[in-house]
């Protein structure tokens, strides 16, 4: 069976007899986890197990686990500071910050392949403007160079792990004030200003292997009408022929307000995947879901189901042995090394 172009959410922390005959339908390629799916390590692992049991090749399991405010899974996991802070690192010892990142972005990837998770999206890729709260730290730097550098080093992190990267938002988020969860953003830059700094840490992370890219509910009204997750302009002419991309394009999630644009939960899903998307995500509407379910019947892209096969996951090792390890108990140190406020409030 091929991996389908629809990523769905689960309303809790074990599959319901619903939730095992939709994820078995072709249209499905992979789940995405939230923190109500979460209650501990072993747990999650048995859920991402009997998903995984569900298909082969299995299903697709994807989480934000960023860190900072954008960690879903927290009590039994390593708390994980905001990439802004290795930004600050890497503003008094480039070097060390790199070692820093990379051993970030080992570590966040070697406990979600421990317990079965494909992958995270991540990194950021976002510049830190000062414009955007929704993106705030959760960007590595302002400078684009910067963000290149500290987000190739997460991402030979989370490769040394067994785990794809997945750069967002494309074409960069971090220049809107508006969070598209809520409204649509609008950029109302050239093309020129984006192609300079927005794009350089897309481009340098593509020539070093990126595998995802997630693209931004976000209208850059200068260069083209149509958000960029639903633009053939963005994803094919730049992303794929400019940039050289030959990875999986997800879209945001469509559930966001800033997808409305698009119009309804079907129209959105089609108006994305013939944009160039991969994969689309619908998250917390099951109505919606389903309905985009029953429109991609007989949808079939060969293309797409290669690229998607390559984001499993690779080379697990069982949760004991991993946190038995010395390279965990020494990434761990250093992590917390450079965490600014260990004792912040996670809660979104």
């Amino acid at each position: 069976m091929v991996l389908g172009p629809l990523m769905i959410d689960l309303q809790g922390t074990e599959l319901t007899a619903a939730e095992r005959e939709r994820l078995l339908r072709p249209e499905v390629g992979g789940v995405i986890l939230f923190s109500r799916n979460y209650e501990s390590p072993r747990q999650l692992q048995a859920l991402v197990e009997s998903i995984h049991r569900l298909r082969d090749p299995h299903l697709l399991v994807a989480v934000d686990q960023e860190g900072g405010r954008v960690q879903r899974f927290r009590d039994g996991f390593t708390r994980l500071p905001p990439v802004a802070e290795l930004g600050l690192a890497y503003d008094q010892d480039r070097r060390a910050a790199l070692r820093l990142a990379e051993t970030s972005g080992w570590l966040m990837a070697a406990e979600l392949r421990a317990v079965g998770v494909d992958f995270s999206f991540a990194p950021v890729l976002d510049l830190a403007y000062g414009r955007s709260a929704v993106i705030g730290d959760r960007a590595f730097h302002r400078r684009p160079e910067a963000v290149a550098e500290l987000a190739a080093a997460y991402q030979r992190g989370m490769q040394r792990a067994g785990m794809q990267a997945v750069g967002k938002h494309f074409p960069g988020h971090g220049a809107v004030s508006e969070d598209s969860h809520l409204a649509l953003p609008v950029d109302t830059r050239s093309y020129a200003d984006i192609r300079l700094a927005d794009l350089l840490p897309f481009e340098r992370l593509i020539h070093q292997g990126l595998a995802g890219v997630m693209a931004a509910h976000v209208v850059y009204e200068a260069v083209d009408p149509r958000a960029a997750g639903f633009s053939a302009f963005w994803l094919r002419e730049v992303l794929r022929d400019e940039l050289g991309f030959q990875g999986v394009i997800f879209s945001d999630d469509l559930s966001m307000v800033a997808a409305e644009v698009a119009g309804d939960p079907v129209r959105r899903a089609k108006a994305a995947l013939a944009a160039g998307c991969d994969m689309v995500l619908v998250c917390n509407q099951p109505q919606a879901a389903e309905a985009v379910l029953d429109a991609l019947q007989g949808h079939d892209d060969p293309a797409a189901h290669l690229r998607l096969v390559r984001m499993h996951g690779r080379g697990q090792t069982d949760w004991e042995t991993l946190r038995a390890s010395r390279a965990w108990r020494e990434a761990v140190e250093a992590v917390r090394g450079y965490d600014v406020d260990p004792l912040l409030d996670m809660d979104m």
